[in-house]
């Protein structure tokens, strides 16, 4: 198909990748870096933080550096472009898991849900591999 339209007069047929790519890379920016300082977070073990966990969402202390290893590792799988789409499967996991705690206390459940619609957006645009796995249509 590319073939083809490389054909027209006057086409540029990388301006629309580029375009992806770089709205691609945006969007998955966003999810990465908020679970990157998220898991720093947890790494701090702040007074704030331990008691939010332990507390609010009524975690064991003892996991939260466990959690914390989960999410820096599923978003860093996420930022790799070789590893991305396991990453995504992995981050959408873990946010259905944040998902789920915010619910079960009454908190709103939207930026982790948020969250994980652009991580896959964001990964369907720079992924050409996922755009023909996952078509939005037919050729």
């Amino acid at each position: 198909m590319e073939v083809a339209e490389s054909k027209h007069v006057g086409q540029d047929t990388r301006a629309p990748k580029r375009w992806m790519l770089w709205t691609g890379w945006v969007l998955s920016a966003l999810p990465i870096l908020m679970m990157l300082f998220s898991s720093a977070m947890k790494f701090s073990n702040r007074s704030d933080v331990v008691g939010m966990f332990v507390g609010k969402f009524g975690y064991p202390e003892s996991t939260l550096f466990t959690i914390g290893v989960v999410e820096l590792a599923c978003a860093v799988l996420f930022a790799i472009p070789r590893t991305a789409v396991l990453g995504a499967v992995l981050v959408t996991g873990y946010l259905g898991g944040a998902i789920a705690t915010h619910v079960r206390v009454g908190d709103a459940f939207v930026p982790p849900l948020a969250l994980a619609v652009m991580a896959w957006v964001g990964l369907y645009l720079r992924d050409e591999r996922v755009r023909e796995l996952l078509p939005l249509r037919k050729a």
